[in-house]
């Protein structure tokens, strides 16, 4: 799971903004280019790297019931025969 590394949060924001929009300088507005910066730095550094970063043994292991019963299949096909039948 990827998260974002930083955050911030703006007291009152409805008064940091101006007529057009934007967001009025101040220390609030210099924290959120931070924030931003910091997140494009890590969505560079990350991406294409999903399928290692999300890559889960919970999620890979298989079931007691799954794991015997492909055991007993490559072990059947290893003796040559299928179950129930006569060994040749």
């Amino acid at each position: 799971m990827i998260t974002i590394p930083n955050q911030s949060s703006v007291a009152k924001a409805f008064m940091e903004f101006d007529g057009q929009g934007r967001m009025k300088p101040s220390p609030y507005y210099d924290r959120i280019v931070d924030v931003m910066e910091e997140l494009i730095k890590f969505t560079l550094l990350t991406r294409d790297q999903a399928p290692y970063l999300v890559d889960r043994y919970s999620e890979r292991k298989e079931s007691a019931d799954a794991l015997m019963a492909r055991v007993n299949a490559e072990g059947q096909h290893l003796l040559g025969h299928m179950p129930g039948e006569e060994a040749k």
